[in-house]
């Protein structure tokens, strides 16, 4: 778990430093390390701190600006420094993106959470169902494409985006796709992973991976437009981490860790899943799917269709 903090809205610097993480977790030998939601180049503080919702605002438009300029463009191979590292140390990646995506305009913005393998190839781009309150105002709401599973050594794994864990519906689509570690993203505060991510290891009988970034004042570059704006009204702790694991029995593998910037590295046992499996399988021998059933829609979603 990558608790670290952006060079926020920097995508350039806030990727080298992703860097740094990546190999101190491939030196450790760790076989999984996640970023938080929109770690690059960074979740959207300033909505809150500055009228976000200010119709036609200069200073709105300004900031959004540079948001747009510092999101990531998959296309254009803005990860490979990341997924190079991914191959050298074979460790697969969970990261939170801000995504320009090609297939949209190239102009609206997703909170995106990529998947690298650790062959270092990118194998799935979930973009977040739904913008929670003031994010709807910078990011646009995304589609069902990414809901997929991954295998990982004997494990299955599968991710969503912040608020997006408290959908039942998201959830189960992961489920049922035979998830059985979850990894769950988060801007940062305790108040997120404290309860949910309990409740989803219980609900799953899975391991859930909760990962948050970090963000204090200290960690807003002095050339982000309009800065003192920003500042102004910036607490202590914009987000104060709360990176935490539980076991499929809801209990902490790794309880909440708060207002450090670090690497936590915790061990998790496929063995455990099997075990706690045996008296309730959600999406298997306690489901009743001639009752109820869900239907996902993978199509990526667009605007446009090109026939040539």
């Amino acid at each position: 778990m990558a608790q670290m903090a952006p060079v926020w809205l920097d995508k350039l610097q806030t990727i080298e430093k992703i860097k740094t993480y990546v190999v101190q977790a491939g030196k450790a030998k760790c076989e999984l390390v996640v970023f938080g939601e929109g770690l690059l180049p960074g979740y959207p503080f300033w909505l809150s701190l500055t009228h976000g919702s200010a119709f036609n605002s200069p200073t709105q438009k300004e900031i959004h600006a540079h948001y747009i300029q510092n999101a990531i463009n998959i296309e254009k191979d803005e990860l490979a420094d990341i997924g190079r590292l991914a191959k050298e140390y074979k460790i697969a990646i969970y990261l939170g993106i801000i995504e320009r995506a090609n297939n949209r305009g190239r102009h609206s913005l997703y909170c995106s959470l990529v998947y690298i393998n650790e062959n270092g190839e990118i194998k799935s781009v979930h973009r977040k169902l739904q913008p929670t309150y003031e994010e709807r105002l910078t990011w646009a709401a995304g589609d069902g494409n990414g809901l997929q599973v991954h295998e990982l050594k004997s494990f299955c794994v599968g991710g969503l985006n912040c608020w997006e864990n408290w959908m039942p519906l998201a959830r189960t689509a992961l489920y049922g796709l035979g998830e059985n570690l979850h990894v769950a993203v988060w801007p940062g505060s305790e108040y997120n992973t404290s309860d949910i991510t309990r409740f989803i290891a219980k609900e799953a009988r899975s391991f859930v991976v909760s990962v948050s970034g970090l963000m204090r004042p200290s960690d807003i570059p002095l050339d982000t437009p309009h800065y003192e704006t920003i500042l102004e009204n910036a607490p202590p702790f914009l987000a104060n981490g709360g990176s935490c694991i539980a076991g499929p029995d809801g209990e902490w593998v790794v309880a909440p860790v708060l207002e450090k910037e670090e690497l936590i590295i915790g061990d998790i046992d496929y063995q455990k899943v099997l075990e706690e499996r045996q008296n309730f399988d959600c999406v298997g021998h306690y489901s009743r799917p001639d009752v109820t059933q869900l239907t996902i829609n993978r199509q990526r979603q667009s605007i446009i269709q090109i026939i040539d």
